[in-house]
C-alpha cells in the first residue's frame, strides 16, 4: 500500500480541531507541525473570501514567484511570531530549537530542480520546518506531514488534488459548546455569524466526505472525548498509519500536556467539560442557535442536545 504523505486537519472555530492535532503529535510515523500551519496568502480571493480568512485557505502562488518569495507568502503567524518575537508569542514556554534563517535556506534547497507546482511548494513547506528543527523528536519512521489550519476543509478537493496519497480529517463538534468556547475569545463572531458560519462548514465537509469516501474523514470531538481509543484506532486504519498509545492523548514533541491551552479555547477534552461548556449558554441562546444549525444538528445527532 502506497504510504500517505500528507494529512491535512479541518475544523470549524472551537470544534476540536487543536485538540486532534495534539493527539497526532508524537506518533512516530508523522512529522505533526506544531502551530496552526496557516498556510494561505492573499492571492487567491473567491466566492468564500468573505466568509473565512484567507489564512486558513489553501494556498495559490505566482507563476513567476522565486522560492524566497514563496516562502514569505505563507501568512502562518502563530510560527513566525514564535520564532521571530518569542516574548509575545502564546507558545513563548513552548520549547524547540529551529532558527528561522536554516528554515527557508532549507525551503529553497527543497525546491531546487523541482516544478514549482502549488503541491510541490507546500511540501516544501512542511519538510524545511522539520530539516530546520534540530530537537524535534524524530522517530526515523517519519513518512507523513501532518498540518492543521481551521475552516481549510472548504479546501478539500484542492488538497486532495493536489497530494494523491493525502488526506483531510475534519473535526466537528456541537455549535453549542463550540459557540460558548469562542464567545470567551477577545473578538467572537455574533450568534448568527458563527451558527451560519458553522452550518456552511459541515455542509462542505458532508459534501466532500461524499465525493471522496476513502480520503476526507469526518470525527465528532464527542467521540474522540469519549472513546479516545476506539476513536483512534478507526481512525488511524483509514489513515493507512498504525495505530499508537500517543494518539490518546494531547502532547508537545511527545510529552503528554496537562491541558490543550494555549493551543486552542478547549482546555480539558473530556464529556464532562464539553457539556459543562453547553450549559454556559441561555436557553435563548441555545434555541437561536438551533434555529439557525437544524440541518446539520440532525446529520451530525446533536438534536437532542
Amino acid at each position: 500500500m502506497t504510504k500517505t504523505t500528507m494529512i491535512m486537519l479541518s475544523a470549524m472555530y472551537e470544534n476540536g480541531g487543536n485538540t486532534t492535532h495534539r493527539f497526532l503529535d508524537g506518533h512516530p510515523e508523522l512529522f505533526v507541525y506544531p502551530f496552526e500551519s496557516q498556510l494561505g496568502n492573499d492571492r487567491s480571493p473567491d466566492y468564500l473570501t468573505s466568509l473565512f480568512p484567507f489564512k486558513y485557505r489553501w494556498p495559490d502562488f505566482p507563476i513567476s514567484g522565486t522560492p524566497e518569495e514563496y516562502y514569505e507568502l505563507f501568512f502562518d503567524e502563530e510560527m513566525k511570531v514564535r520564532l521571530r518575537v518569542p516574548h509575545v508569542s502564546k507558545f513563548r514556554d513552548a520549547k524547540m530549537d529551529l532558527p528561522e534563517a536554516d528554515r527557508k535556506k532549507a525551503f529553497v534547497a527543497a525546491l531546487k530542480g523541482k516544478k514549482l507546482t502549488r503541491g510541490a511548494i507546500v511540501e516544501a513547506f512542511f519538510e524545511a520546518t522539520f530539516a530546520a528543527w534540530t530537537d524535534y523528536p524524530k522517530s526515523g519512521r517519519e513518512h507523513c506531514y501532518v498540518g492543521y489550519s481551521p475552516i481549510i476543509g472548504v479546501d478539500s478537493e484542492k488538497i486532495l488534488t493536489d497530494y494523491p496519497n493525502s488526506h483531510v480529517i475534519h473535526v466537528v463538534r456541537n455549535p453549542y459548546s463550540a459557540f460558548a468556547d469562542t464567545s470567551k475569545r477577545p473578538f467572537p463572531l455574533s450568534l448568527y455569524r458563527y451558527s451560519m458560519t458553522w452550518s456552511v462548514m459541515q455542509l462542505y465537509a458532508t459534501t466532500f466526505a461524499s465525493r471522496f469516501p476513502d480520503r476526507l474523514h469526518i470525527l465528532r470531538f464527542e467521540d474522540l472525548v469519549a472513546d479516545p481509543r476506539g476513536s483512534m484506532e478507526k481512525l488511524a486504519k483509514k489513515l493507512g498509519i498504525a495505530f499508537s498509545d500517543t494518539m490518546l492523548y494531547a502532547s508537545w514533541g511527545g510529552a503528554r500536556l496537562k491541558e490543550v491551552y494555549p493551543w486552542g479555547t478547549i482546555r480539558t477534552p473530556t464529556p464532562e467539560a464539553n457539556m459543562a461548556t453547553l450549559r454556559e449558554l441561555t436557553a435563548e441562546q441555545r434555541a437561536e442557535i438551533k434555529s439557525i444549525t437544524l440541518p446539520m444538528l440532525k446529520e451530525f445527532g446533536y438534536l437532542d442536545l
